[in-house]
């Protein structure tokens, strides 16, 4: 019975051509042929269930031009996805996403392939293609999904063989683009009770972007992805299913597509808050902006000019012109038009292996076993910034350090420097710069890995290895009265062996020779440099151990009513070790490996430990620790009780509550490190939810309608501090409607339809929370830091409320700091730490009037700053308060990130008779409300809202063998903006914007036996 029951699912699946809300494949026949779903893990009609459920077939996916995961967004209500940072993606439902962004992270939607758990999926790089259905569950999933399904579930089908014949399909697109698509499928019965099927598809074509440096066609897409299937039915109660799926990409898919910026010109935050910008970041507010800087290199003591006989090896001034404000490093005012000196490249792989058995326990129970195993790996390279750089401000100091090479200022720093000059500028202070690559041993271009240019290079790469397996067993019963029953299990573990995100830049390279030469030179140590001379935030070892135990009971209270509780315990447990390196310790010139070199002794990846006040310290006695290793374990019940009463057999209502779950972790060492929490909580959502779904007029016209109501506690979202990603908790609360209806007046005309209202808002904060584009609060008494010395910014604030006086104790810290060693000059009496007088910084200025800034702000240093506000120094100015990771932002009642306030969308066609053809016009209207980027709403987050239309014509031959489709995709060429993030504030503040894609229009042709 269950192998008919499936392969009706599968005749059922291919007869609509929209989304499956259980209308029939004839209306007018009222035979019961209708969709069939597993959203509560068996067979049932969609009608049926009590859970807001949305479904696509294939020909429903072809028919909406739902080709990849961004399109299929677009048709569902309270659904969004974008690209995020570090190759990520967030599936976000009803207001829930994945807005934590980290290694410890897990998805707020759980993301299945036949109703098994994956593991940082790259199915949304990939096509759609010989699916059975896709099923998209809204609200958390408690019991039967579980772990990590606070949001819902998207459950991806693969079609199965099929043991009644042989069958094929094959099919053709082009389109614009130079783009070539090829799909095909093939099913070969090899016995009664044995069949395999074979499908893949194959994709490549141009970039969507044009980059104006070199007048090339970049995020382009060169891939493929094959499956293959096993299914064996010995007897009628036994079915084994096996698949193995591999999918392969190659080419220059931009991971960051475009960046927008309000330029700061003071350089102290780098870009603005008060609009997005087609501007460039001001580079002075960097890294490389600060640590290379006149100022920075005085304070130290390092030559830079401080007389006429003394040498300048700065890289500039973070007071003077920076290194993108020029000609050459415009920015165009097109998302799809870029000017890099880099093109991007994209690797990703993942390789998914299920196996399951299906077996019949007698008349009364079934007994399903499944295994699924999965192998991931992703590498992504791409211009940091998007820019070209002016090197010709860089000029002076390499024909200085040219000078140094060539004997001018002695032998010792020819000695010292000689290394730096060959590794970086081998073709003189003219010829091809060098920059590191990012690698494994840490030595970059001083160990002979780099990429030389003519122009200064700055670029990241992003890459991952994992693999995962799980195993799941659920003992359900068929009985013939009231109560039934599922009882099931689920074991996993995953391994990431390798995670690194790399920023690797020219003026880093120099920072870490030029530091590292005269750090040797003033210690007697021989000519090194500091490592690493790349930013890696590198995930060398997690593991994470994962089982849950769950049931559901189902009581019949009458003939149409029903009863459903379910329980589940989730248990995870999570080990990871990780560190952050940039330019830590020296490491001699000729080292292989900077990571076994003797100067890494003195580096700390874990400085908060050891700390008795640190409960991840316990046991941890060294000063110095090689990795931060943290562990955390979380315990918790989740469930669901549902009540649903079929008024009658095509009218279906119901109440429930539901309690999700998702697994806190653990956030990445920092460097510098800032006052946020080593670990993150797991959050919770308790949900309730009213739905009716009904069917009419014979089946033509079909209506679900769902409320929801969400109480949320600790949702997990991200932010950069410190140039590394930490997230945070808040409590939040979620409300909103739902409607899905499908209109068949006759069986040619079509018309389907969906609409949403959602209602977010942030209730309550775990932890202050600071918004990093704007450090100071929206406070006027506040003055925003730059630190000279890692590019890092912090705030310091009047507590008496004067604007005057907190202005007046940055004045008169820097101006300490400019003559650290007067006589009676409160640093010098604290001893210096080795600074040095004549940094010249200068006093506080304002960002403008159209900044979204109330604060002042200044370059100086914070740590200076922070030892002094409590002392007599700040006092004298009123009483300041110093704030290492800004000031904490009101954003209680804001609007959570990727929640738009309405959707709606409405397709139609009609299916016309040209003698045996058929011809099928569709047209597709999808409208999505104006929604936010962060937490902090600002206007410089705001995500407007966007209308796409799509339109398609096929024709159909005799028996539907063969088919042409013209189709266009995005009719108006609208650039959408599906989400955003911004960037750390040591790398300018800039906005990463994320689109869907630009239009696209060709044509497909098929064929089928």
């Amino acid at each position: 019975m269950r192998g008919k029951l499936t392969l009706l699912a599968g005749v059922c699946a291919s007869a609509i051509a929209f989304p499956a809300f259980a209308q029939e494949a004839d209306p007018g026949a009222n035979d019961g042929t209708e969709i069939i779903v597993t959203a509560q893990r068996t067979n049932e009609r969609l009608q049926d269930v009590p859970i807001a459920v949305s479904a696509f077939n294939s020909e429903a996916l072809e028919k909406q031009q739902i080709k990849n995961t961004s399109d299929l967004q677009l048709t569902l209500p309270n659904v969004t996805f974008t690209k995020t940072n570090f190759t990520s993606a967030s599936f976000t439902i009803r207001g829930i996403g994945d807005l934590c962004v980290g290694t410890t992270c897990d998805s707020a939607t759980a993301i299945h392939m036949n109703d098994a758990p994956l593991f940082g999926t790259r199915l949304f790089e990939g096509e759609f293609y010989d699916m059975a259905q896709i099923e998209v569950l809204r609200g958390p999933q408690g019991t039967l999904f579980g772990r990590n399904a606070t949001s819902g579930v998207v459950n991806f089908r693969t079609a199965r063989p099929s043991l009644t014949g042989f069958s094929a399909n094959a099919e053709a697109e082009y389109g614009n683009y130079s783009a070539v698509k090829l799909k095909a499928m093939v099913n070969v019965p090899l016995a009664e009770t044995l069949a395999v099927r074979v499908a893949g598809f194959y994709l490549n074509r141009d970039g969507y972007t044009t980059n104006i440096y070199d007048n090339s066609k970049i995020d382009d897409r060169d891939m493929y992805g094959v499956r293959g299937s096993l299914r064996w039915e010995p007897s009628s109660g036994t079915t084994v299913d096996l698949m193995v799926q591999h999918f392969l990409e190659r080419d220059s898919r931009m991971r960051i597509q475009k960046q927008l910026c309000q330029r700061d010109s003071t350089g102290i935050l780098g870009c603005l808050n008060g609009s997005r910008d087609f501007q460039m970041t001001n580079a002075n507010s960097t890294f490389v902006g600060t640590l290379t800087s006149r100022e920075f290199f005085r304070l130290r003591g390092l030559p830079a000019g401080q007389t006429a006989l003394t040498p300048d090896f700065s890289l500039g001034s973070i007071y003077g012109t920076d290194a993108y404000n020029w000609t050459g490093a415009t920015n165009p005012a097109d998302y799809r038009t870029v000017n890099t000196d880099l093109n991007p490249k994209y690797f990703a792989r993942e390789t998914i292996v299920q196996g399951s058995i299906d077996q019949d326990l007698g008349e009364t129970l079934s007994l399903k076993v499944g295994g699924n195993y999965q192998n991931v790996a992703v590498d992504s390279q791409q211009d940091y910034n998007l820019s070209v750089q002016n090197r010709a401000l860089y000029a002076p100091a390499l024909a200085t350090l040219a000078a140094a090479r060539a004997g001018t200022f002695g032998a010792g720093l020819q000695t010292y420097l000689t290394p730096v000059y060959n590794a970086l500028t081998p073709g003189g202070p003219t010829g091809a710069l060098c920059t590191s690559l990012p690698e494994e041993t840490g030595t970059g271009a001083y160990g002979g890995h780099s990429l030389c240019s003519s122009t200064p290079q700055d670029f990241d790469r992003s890459n991952q290895n994992q693999s995962s397996w799980t195993a799941e067993a659920i003992l359900s019963s068929k009985m013939d009265g009231p109560f039934n029953f599922l009882l099931g299990g689920i074991y996993g573990k995953f391994h990431m062996t390798e995670n690194s995100y790399y920023v690797n830049s020219f003026g880093i390279d120099y920072l870490a020779g030029i530091l590292g030469t005269f750090t040797a030179l003033g210690a007697g140590a021989a000519p090194s440099y500091l490592a690493t001379p790349t930013y890696r935030n590198n995930t060398d070892d997690l593991r994470i151990t994962t089982y849950g135990l769950f049931g559901e009971a189902y009581y019949k209270v009458s003939d149409t009513v029903k009863l459903t509780l379910g329980l589940r315990y989730n248990n995870d447990k999570k080990e990871v070790q990780a560190r952050t390196t940039l330019a830590n310790f020296l490491v001699p010139f000729g080292a292989t490996n900077a990571y076994t070199s003797p100067g890494i002794a003195t580096f700390d990846a874990d400085p908060t430990c050891p700390s008795a006040t640190v409960p991840a310290c316990a046991g941890i006695t060294a000063t110095n620790q090689l990795w931060q290793n943290r562990s955390v374990g979380f315990g918790k019940w989740t469930g669901r009780a549902v009540l649903d009463w079929n008024i009658t057999p095509d009218n279906l209502v119901y109440v429930s509550y539901s309690r999700g779950y998702k697994s806190g972790g653990i956030n990445p060492p920092l460097s510098p490190v800032a006052a946020v929490s080593t670990t993150f909580d797991p959050e919770f959502v308790n949900a309730f939810e009213i739905g009716s779904k009904n069917s009419f007029a014979n089946g033509k016209v079909t209506l679900n309608l769902t409320g929801f109501y969400y109480d949320y506690k600790g949702l997990q979202l991200s932010r950069i501090v410190s140039r590394t990603s930490v997230n945070d908790n808040v409590n939040a609360k979620i409300y909103g409607l739902e409607l899905e209806a499908m209109l068949r007046p006759t069986p040619e005309f079509t018309v389907n339809m969906g609409a949403s209202y959602l209602h977010t808002e942030v209730t309550s904060t775990a932890n202050p929370l600071a918004n990093p584009r704007d450090f100071g609060g929206g406070r006027a008494d506040a003055v925003i830091i730059k630190d000279i010395t890692n590019g890092a910014n912090c705030a310091v604030a009047s507590t008496s409320g004067s604007v005057a006086g907190v202005n007046g104790f940055v004045n008169q810290v820097n101006t300490l700091i400019n003559t650290i060693n007067a006589p009676g000059n409160p640093l010098t009496t604290a001893g210096t730490g080795g600074l040095q007088p004549g940094a010249g910084l200068q006093p506080t200025t304002t960002f403008g009037a159209n900044s979204g800034i109330n604060s002042t702000g200044a370059f100086s240093v914070c740590g200076i700053l922070g030892n002094l506000a409590g002392s007599a120094v700040g006092t004298a100015f009123g009483g300041i308060q110093y704030f290492s990771a800004g000031i904490p932002s009101n954003v209680i009642g804001n609007k959570l990130p990727g929640a738009p306030d309405y959707k709606f969308s409405i397709g139609a066609q009609y299916a016309a008779s040209v003698g045996e053809m058929t011809l099928t016009p569709r047209v597709d209207y999808i409208y999505t409300g104006k929604s936010e980027g962060s937490v902090f709403n600002s206007p410089v987050n705001a995500i407007p809202s966007f209308s796409q239309v799509n339109a398609q014509v096929q024709l159909d031959g005799p028996d539907k063998k063969w088919y042409l489709r013209g189709w266009i995709q995005n009719v108006f060429n609208d650039d959408s903006i599906t989400g955003l993030y911004v960037t750390d504030q040591s790398s300018g503040l800039f906005s990463n914007v994320f689109t869907l894609e630009p239009r696209r229009y060709g044509i497909t042709a098929g064929v089928k036996f």
